[in-house]
């Protein structure tokens, strides 16, 4: 987490370059949506500098594999070249959960990760995005396991205590065997 942040923050994407004259915002999102943009009341932004801001999100829209971001009050290409580079995040209590098996990135990274026989597998050190599915990268002994975040895999997580539970399908785990 960055220092200029409590604990009750998220980072959710980081902005890459000004697009265009008038002010928007290029930016690479960490979330599945542009929806927790403007769901969260205003995002704030970390400068390079260490400076932070709070804005309002006007609008997010999908533009090839980023998102163009437009705020209130940032109307200028001299005045969003000061957000380069920035880290952008929301207040995690304006981030809702869709259900009961959804999770954010930052409650998976660190799980300890058991096969249904109890046999510790390692941590999840990163998390892959990919077009149909997460790919969780698991620190072993002997290196990375990487499994995909489907529920033919993942069997249960628990949060409280800090681990996962995954199946063991054919050819999944006997890569890194001798």
């Amino acid at each position: 987490m960055s220092q200029g942040f409590p604990d009750n923050h998220l980072l959710v994407g980081k902005v890459i370059r000004p697009h265009g004259l008038g002010g928007l915002l290029r930016i690479s999102s960490y979330a599945h949506s542009e929806e927790i943009f403007l769901r969260s009341g205003g995002v704030f932004f970390e400068l390079r500098s260490g400076e932070t801001h709070k804005c309002q999100v006007l609008s997010v829209v999908r533009h090839k594999s980023v998102y163009l971001m437009k705020l209130e009050g940032l109307d200028s290409l001299e005045t969003a070249d000061r957000y380069k580079g920035a880290s952008i995040f929301v207040n995690k209590d304006a981030v809702g959960r869709e259900d009961d098996e959804e999770y954010f990135w930052h409650e998976i990274i660190g799980l300890k990760v058991y096969l249904e026989t109890g046999r510790f597998i390692g941590t999840i050190r990163h998390i892959l995005p990919t077009g149909g599915n997460d790919i969780y990268v698991i620190q072993e002994e002997k290196g990375e396991v990487l499994i995909p975040a489907i529920h033919e895999v993942v069997k249960k997580i628990d949060l409280d205590h800090n681990k996962m539970i995954v199946s063991e399908m054919e050819g999944l785990f006997d890569l890194n065997e001798v």
